[in-house]
């Protein structure tokens, strides 16, 4: 689709195609929580347990194999393979990604960000290629007419009002039918306390494992003196490189030891309960970060069952309702629906499955 450049006003302006480090470095710094932690969206992807949870929903929607049907009254539905947004969903939606890539990144941006934009390149009145926007470079506006426009700022810098026929828009829960909700906004102090918690461990460490003390003596020190102990402890006991070596004390000098430890902190559970947190928040099962405490091999499949339908479909249904509305025109919105697949994902176990046939042959469902 090289040709589409000469159409497309986004690559006259600018050759290079943003990646998915450059939309991520491009989106704003982010507020302070009240554990004194600025959340952003570089800061919550480094904490392990919000990645994995992103990265979980992201891959699973990425994964599923997504096409566009035609309905038909006579005899159900046909793949539209034909049609052009056929290609853009299943495919290609444009010259960099494939669409694997493209409905990963879509439900990460709707996760962390709460939307995903994307301006749509027009043949006509055809959609024929999806580029990504930054979503931190959008702004959603709803005029006193009730029409919505798009403020979008570019990677290259240009600036435009661009109409909701232009940008393919998927967001997330929403409050005022415009904007998604974002978790670094509305789950800030939630990552706030999780990333303070990681970075006082990773302190702890950086100190040799152990909490930190005191250096007394009943003698008056000089500076000189104080800053000479001082610098020379921190050398030959600070870090995991110096653990367990033995501490040679003059002048009178006696290590006391802080007396509050991790366990008294419950730092351990803290995390514990900062992790299970967002999986709520995220609706993901603990099991697929692999929080395994309690989980069973009986209720792991239940699990994942309840994951599919409650964590995973609203994901899905955004997504092909948005598709249904903004890529499709007026004649085909009618019979043409996308559809991804999740058959592969809601099978219960051989034996539950054996039964299941069992009892349809039995009240003659099947055959």
């Amino acid at each position: 689709m090289k040709w589409l450049s000469k159409l497309n006003p986004l690559r006259r302006k600018s050759a290079e195609a943003m990646t998915s480090r450059d939309l991520l470095e491009l989106i704003a710094a982010g507020a302070v929580a009240v554990s004194g932690v600025q959340v952003n969206s570089e800061s919550a992807l480094r904490y392990a347990a919000f990645f994995a949870c992103l990265k979980v929903l992201a891959e699973d929607v990425g994964k599923l194999p997504i096409k566009l049907y035609k309905e038909r009254p006579d005899r159900g539905r046909d793949v539209a393979k034909n049609h052009k947004v056929h290609r853009l969903i299943s495919r290609r939606p444009n010259d960099f990604m494939t669409a694997s890539e493209f409905w990963e990144m879509c439900v990460a941006h709707v996760v962390l960000r709460g939307n995903f934009y994307a301006y749509k390149v027009m043949l006509g009145s055809e959609v024929v290629e999806l580029l990504p926007l930054n979503p931190a470079s959008v702004k959603p506006k709803l005029r006193d007419d009730w029409s919505l426009w798009y403020d979008v700022t570019f990677a290259n810098g240009s600036r435009d009002v661009l109409p909701a026929s232009q940008i393919f828009h998927v967001r997330g829960l929403t409050l005022d039918g415009v904007r998604g909700l974002s978790a670094l906004e509305y789950a800030r102090e939630t990552l706030g306390l999780g990333i303070a918690a990681e970075r006082h461990g990773a302190k702890l460490f950086v100190n040799g494992a152990n909490p930190g003390g005191a250096l007394e003596t009943e003698q008056t020190l000089t500076d000189e003196v104080f800053e000479r102990v001082k610098t020379s402890w921190n050398e030959k006991h600070t870090g995991l490189d110096n653990s367990h070596k033995v501490a040679i004390l003059e002048g009178g000098l006696k290590w006391t030891s802080v007396t509050m430890t991790n366990t008294d902190a419950q730092w351990l559970e803290n995390r514990k309960h900062t992790d299970n947190q967002l999986c709520g928040l995220l609706r993901v099962p603990p099991h697929k970060i692999a929080i395994l405490e309690r989980s069973t091999n009986n209720n792991i499949e239940h699990q994942s069952l309840d994951y599919v339908n409650d964590g995973l479909m609203p994901h899905l249904n955004r997504i092909e309702n948005r598709i249904r509305i903004s890529l499709l025109n007026e004649r085909d919105e009618e019979d043409h629906f996308a559809k991804f697949n999740v058959a592969a994902l809601l099978r219960g176990d051989m034996k539950a499955r054996s039964q299941f046939y069992k009892d349809m042959v039995y009240l003659g469902a099947y055959s």
